[in-house]
Protein backbone atom coordinates (compact mmCIF):
# COMPACT_ATOMS: atom_id res chain seq x y z
CA UNK A 1 0.00 0.00 0.00
CA UNK A 2 0.87 3.35 -0.53
CA UNK A 3 2.37 5.52 2.03
CA UNK A 4 3.85 8.97 2.87
CA UNK A 5 6.64 9.82 5.30
CA UNK A 6 6.82 13.15 6.98
CA UNK A 7 10.17 14.41 8.46
CA UNK A 8 8.26 16.49 11.45
CA UNK A 9 12.22 17.46 12.89
CA UNK A 10 15.95 16.65 11.51
CA UNK A 11 18.09 18.55 14.31
CA UNK A 12 19.92 17.29 16.78
CA UNK A 13 19.05 17.42 20.52
CA UNK A 14 19.91 21.32 21.22
CA UNK A 15 17.93 22.34 17.64
CA UNK A 16 18.99 24.56 14.75
CA UNK A 17 19.06 27.69 15.64
CA UNK A 18 21.22 26.57 18.48
CA UNK A 19 20.52 29.07 21.83
CA UNK A 20 22.99 31.40 22.00
CA UNK A 21 24.52 30.67 18.89
CA UNK A 22 25.56 33.53 15.94
CA UNK A 23 27.14 30.69 13.75
CA UNK A 24 26.22 31.30 9.68
CA UNK A 25 23.61 28.33 9.86
CA UNK A 26 22.24 29.29 12.66
CA UNK A 27 21.56 33.22 11.44
CA UNK A 28 20.62 31.49 8.07
CA UNK A 29 17.30 32.65 6.10
CA UNK A 30 17.19 29.15 4.28
CA UNK A 31 14.13 27.83 5.98
CA UNK A 32 15.89 24.09 5.51
CA UNK A 33 18.69 25.02 7.92
CA UNK A 34 15.76 25.85 10.58
CA UNK A 35 15.54 21.93 12.64
CA UNK A 36 13.74 21.38 15.34
CA UNK A 37 14.02 17.91 17.38
CA UNK A 38 13.81 14.51 15.07
CA UNK A 39 10.68 12.94 14.38
CA UNK A 40 8.77 11.18 11.37
CA UNK A 41 5.38 10.57 10.81
CA UNK A 42 4.56 7.77 8.41
CA UNK A 43 1.00 8.04 6.78
CA UNK A 44 -1.06 5.09 5.49
CA UNK A 45 -4.45 3.64 4.75
CA UNK A 46 -6.47 6.86 7.17
CA UNK A 47 -3.36 5.60 9.95
CA UNK A 48 -0.83 8.07 11.76
CA UNK A 49 1.91 6.55 13.21
CA UNK A 50 4.87 8.74 15.05
CA UNK A 51 8.34 7.82 15.86
CA UNK A 52 9.23 9.81 18.73
CA UNK A 53 7.83 12.43 20.33
CA UNK A 54 10.73 15.22 20.96
CA UNK A 55 10.02 18.23 23.04
CA UNK A 56 9.15 20.04 19.39
CA UNK A 57 6.51 17.91 18.76
CA UNK A 58 3.52 20.47 19.33
CA UNK A 59 4.92 22.70 17.19
CA UNK A 60 5.18 20.45 14.80
CA UNK A 61 1.72 18.48 14.63
CA UNK A 62 0.36 21.78 14.22
CA UNK A 63 2.47 22.56 11.62
CA UNK A 64 1.99 19.87 9.83
CA UNK A 65 -1.68 19.13 10.38
CA UNK A 66 -1.60 16.24 12.70
CA UNK A 67 -5.03 15.82 13.81
CA UNK A 68 -4.75 12.01 15.05
CA UNK A 69 -1.91 9.10 16.08
CA UNK A 70 -3.23 5.62 16.20
CA UNK A 71 0.48 4.70 17.53
CA UNK A 72 4.01 5.68 18.64
CA UNK A 73 7.33 3.93 18.18
CA UNK A 74 10.22 5.04 20.07
CA UNK A 75 13.97 4.46 19.46
CA UNK A 76 15.31 5.72 22.90
CA UNK A 77 14.77 7.71 26.26
CA UNK A 78 16.57 10.52 25.86
CA UNK A 79 15.53 13.93 26.47
CA UNK A 80 14.89 15.18 22.69
CA UNK A 81 13.28 12.29 21.47
CA UNK A 82 10.31 11.31 24.60
CA UNK A 83 9.87 15.11 26.26
CA UNK A 84 6.69 15.58 23.82
CA UNK A 85 5.28 12.50 25.36
CA UNK A 86 2.57 14.62 27.25
CA UNK A 87 1.52 16.32 23.97
CA UNK A 88 -0.13 13.35 23.25
CA UNK A 89 -2.89 13.54 25.63
CA UNK A 90 -5.30 15.64 23.58
CA UNK A 91 -5.18 13.39 20.45
CA UNK A 92 -5.37 10.20 22.53
CA UNK A 93 -8.94 11.06 24.05
CA UNK A 94 -9.65 10.43 20.18
CA UNK A 95 -7.99 6.86 19.86
CA UNK A 96 -11.15 4.23 21.45
CA UNK A 97 -9.17 1.89 24.31
CA UNK A 98 -5.89 3.36 24.56
CA UNK A 99 -3.40 4.61 22.36
CA UNK A 100 -0.75 1.82 21.85
CA UNK A 101 3.19 3.18 22.71
CA UNK A 102 5.79 0.77 21.68
CA UNK A 103 9.67 0.66 23.06
CA UNK A 104 12.12 -1.46 24.03
CA UNK A 105 13.05 -1.93 27.71
CA UNK A 106 14.94 0.55 28.72
CA UNK A 107 13.29 2.90 26.65
CA UNK A 108 9.97 2.04 28.49
CA UNK A 109 11.54 2.60 31.82
CA UNK A 110 12.41 6.06 30.91
CA UNK A 111 9.22 6.93 29.86
CA UNK A 112 7.05 5.35 32.90
CA UNK A 113 9.33 7.10 35.26
CA UNK A 114 9.34 10.79 33.39
CA UNK A 115 5.72 10.55 33.15
CA UNK A 116 4.90 8.52 36.03
CA UNK A 117 1.87 10.44 36.95
CA UNK A 118 0.45 8.92 33.24
CA UNK A 119 0.56 5.54 34.39
CA UNK A 120 -0.36 5.81 38.42
CA UNK A 121 -3.49 3.89 39.09
CA UNK A 122 -4.26 6.13 42.39
CA UNK A 123 -5.49 9.57 42.28
CA UNK A 124 -4.95 9.98 38.75
CA UNK A 125 -4.99 13.06 37.49
CA UNK A 126 -8.40 12.75 34.86
CA UNK A 127 -7.02 13.89 31.74
CA UNK A 128 -3.55 12.21 31.86
CA UNK A 129 -2.38 10.33 28.11
CA UNK A 130 -4.87 7.30 27.56
CA UNK A 131 -2.12 5.38 26.86
CA UNK A 132 -1.11 1.56 27.10
CA UNK A 133 2.89 1.37 26.67
CA UNK A 134 3.80 -1.95 24.84
CA UNK A 135 7.06 -3.27 25.57
CA UNK A 136 8.98 -4.75 22.19
CA UNK A 137 10.97 -7.44 21.86
CA UNK A 138 14.96 -7.18 21.88
CA UNK A 139 15.48 -9.53 18.91
CA UNK A 140 17.13 -8.33 15.94
CA UNK A 141 14.24 -8.31 13.34
CA UNK A 142 11.32 -8.61 15.59
CA UNK A 143 7.73 -7.24 13.77
CA UNK A 144 5.26 -5.83 15.00
CA UNK A 145 1.89 -5.34 12.81
CA UNK A 146 0.41 -1.88 13.10
CA UNK A 147 -3.02 -1.56 10.96
CA UNK A 148 -1.37 -4.21 8.27
CA UNK A 149 1.88 -2.78 7.76
CA UNK A 150 4.96 -4.67 9.66
CA UNK A 151 7.55 -2.23 11.47
CA UNK A 152 10.53 -4.71 12.29
CA UNK A 153 13.08 -3.31 15.19
CA UNK A 154 16.62 -2.92 14.06
CA UNK A 155 19.24 -2.67 16.46
CA UNK A 156 22.11 0.28 16.49
CA UNK A 157 24.68 1.31 18.44
CA UNK A 158 24.67 4.96 19.92
CA UNK A 159 27.20 5.25 21.90
CA UNK A 160 27.70 2.37 24.54
CA UNK A 161 23.91 1.71 24.40
CA UNK A 162 21.71 -0.28 21.96
CA UNK A 163 18.90 1.42 20.92
CA UNK A 164 16.18 1.06 18.31
CA UNK A 165 15.89 1.98 14.98
CA UNK A 166 12.99 0.57 12.62
CA UNK A 167 12.06 -0.66 8.99
CA UNK A 168 9.06 -0.92 7.15
CA UNK A 169 8.32 -2.01 4.56
CA UNK A 170 11.65 -0.52 2.02
CA UNK A 171 12.10 2.21 4.64
CA UNK A 172 14.65 2.06 7.44
CA UNK A 173 14.74 4.60 9.96
CA UNK A 174 17.90 5.40 11.88
CA UNK A 175 18.31 7.95 14.12
CA UNK A 176 20.91 8.84 17.02
CA UNK A 177 23.55 6.07 15.59
CA UNK A 178 26.81 5.65 16.25
CA UNK A 179 27.32 2.21 14.46
CA UNK A 180 25.16 -0.31 12.94
CA UNK A 181 26.08 -3.67 14.48
CA UNK A 182 26.52 -6.76 11.93
CA UNK A 183 23.84 -8.51 12.97
CA UNK A 184 21.61 -5.65 11.92
CA UNK A 185 23.25 -5.62 7.88
CA UNK A 186 21.13 -8.15 7.01
CA UNK A 187 17.91 -6.39 7.99
CA UNK A 188 18.92 -3.19 5.87
CA UNK A 189 18.87 -4.92 2.58
CA UNK A 190 17.47 -3.93 -0.76
CA UNK A 191 15.97 -0.63 0.43
CA UNK A 192 14.36 2.16 -1.79
CA UNK A 193 15.11 4.56 1.46
CA UNK A 194 17.63 4.91 4.31
CA UNK A 195 17.38 7.78 6.72
CA UNK A 196 20.25 7.61 9.12
CA UNK A 197 22.10 10.36 11.55
CA UNK A 198 24.75 12.34 10.36
CA UNK A 199 25.32 15.00 13.20
CA UNK A 200 28.31 17.02 11.79
CA UNK A 201 31.25 16.53 9.68
CA UNK A 202 34.27 15.93 12.37
CA UNK A 203 33.47 12.52 14.28
CA UNK A 204 31.02 11.71 17.64
CA UNK A 205 31.79 9.51 19.94
CA UNK A 206 27.74 8.82 19.82
CA UNK A 207 26.59 9.29 16.47
CA UNK A 208 27.24 9.33 12.70
CA UNK A 209 29.14 12.12 11.25
CA UNK A 210 28.51 13.08 7.61
CA UNK A 211 31.91 10.73 5.88
CA UNK A 212 31.14 7.78 7.80
CA UNK A 213 27.09 8.21 6.62
CA UNK A 214 27.75 8.09 3.18
CA UNK A 215 30.12 5.30 4.16
CA UNK A 216 27.25 3.21 5.47
CA UNK A 217 24.89 4.20 1.94
CA UNK A 218 27.87 2.99 0.30
CA UNK A 219 27.72 -0.15 2.05
CA UNK A 220 24.33 -0.87 2.46
CA UNK A 221 23.24 0.43 -1.29
CA UNK A 222 19.72 1.90 -1.21
CA UNK A 223 18.06 3.63 -4.24
CA UNK A 224 17.99 6.65 -2.08
CA UNK A 225 19.43 8.29 1.19
CA UNK A 226 18.28 10.95 3.66
CA UNK A 227 20.36 12.63 6.42
CA UNK A 228 18.80 13.83 9.78
CA UNK A 229 19.90 14.79 13.44
CA UNK A 230 21.99 17.40 12.22
CA UNK A 231 23.80 20.11 13.52
CA UNK A 232 24.11 23.46 13.07
CA UNK A 233 27.60 22.70 11.66
CA UNK A 234 25.84 21.30 7.93
CA UNK A 235 24.29 24.39 5.84
CA UNK A 236 21.68 22.72 4.06
CA UNK A 237 22.76 23.85 0.73
CA UNK A 238 26.69 23.73 0.69
CA UNK A 239 26.03 20.22 2.21
CA UNK A 240 23.76 19.08 -0.29
CA UNK A 241 25.79 20.28 -3.33
CA UNK A 242 28.98 18.25 -2.39
CA UNK A 243 26.95 15.10 -1.80
CA UNK A 244 26.01 12.38 -4.74
CA UNK A 245 22.86 12.76 -6.29
CA UNK A 246 20.83 9.75 -4.31
CA UNK A 247 21.79 11.34 -1.50
CA UNK A 248 20.10 14.25 0.60
CA UNK A 249 19.91 15.89 3.67
CA UNK A 250 16.30 15.79 4.68
CA UNK A 251 14.79 18.95 6.41
CA UNK A 252 11.48 19.28 8.38
CA UNK A 253 8.49 19.39 6.28
CA UNK A 254 9.96 17.39 3.32
CA UNK A 255 7.59 14.84 2.62
CA UNK A 256 8.49 11.20 0.62
CA UNK A 257 6.44 8.52 -1.10
CA UNK A 258 6.95 4.41 -0.81
CA UNK A 259 5.29 1.25 -0.59
CA UNK A 260 4.37 -0.18 2.82
CA UNK A 261 2.76 -3.75 3.46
Amino acid sequence: MQATLTFLGTGTSMGVPTLGCDCAVCRSTDPRNRRTRTSVRIAYEDRTILIDTGPDFHAQALREGVHRVDAVLYTHGHADHVMGFDDLRPLSFHVQGNLPVYADDPTADAIERIFDYTFRTEDRYPTSARVKVHRLSMTPGAELDLFGAHFQRIPVTHGRQQITGYRFGGVAYLTDMSDIPAESVPLLQNLDVLILDALRREPHSSHSHLDKSIGFVEQLKPRRAFFTHMSHDLDHAATDAMLPPHIRLAYDGLQISFEIS
